[in-house]
């Protein structure tokens, strides 16, 4: 028997809220079974658990919730692995980029905030002087 879990297993197992796990449905990351009254029970299914899994790799890779749902979708599809990896190379090349380009404008803002530094410790040292001069 294939194993299920419950909205609460894998909250407890991934250390995420329930409003969480039910954000990543409403996102289309995943598709529980639901049953009950208005069908309020979820039952997880072992792809769930795997595309739970996945969806917070992509999260702390920095990629999008959108990105990772394209990315997790492709898996769906029939077994040629080309495309798929074609796919998530293009997302890993495309978050990449973005990165090396935040990087750079933090990289100058930094050596900014050092150039500033730098001028108001020689004011403060200036005016110590004039003060220590009176």
């Amino acid at each position: 028997m294939t194993p299920t879990y419950t909205i609460g297993d894998l909250a407890r197992e991934f250390d995420l809220t329930t409003r969480a796990m039910r954000f990543y449905e409403d996102m289309g990351l995943l598709q529980p079974q639901r049953s009950g009254p208005g069908g309020r029970s979820r039952t997880y299914t072992a792809r769930d658990r795997t595309r739970l899994k996945l969806t917070l790799r992509a999260k702390r890779l920095g990629l999008s919730l959108l990105e990772a749902r394209e990315i997790i979708d492709s898996y769906d599809s029939p077994r040629d692995t080309a495309p798929q990896l074609k796919k998530f190379l293009a997302v890993l090349t495309g978050h990449r980029q973005k990165l090396e380009a935040q990087m750079l404008d933090l990289q100058a803002n930094l050596e900014e905030v050092r150039t500033h530094e730098k001028e108001a410790k020689a004011l403060l040292r200036k005016s110590e002087k004039v003060a220590q001069g009176d």
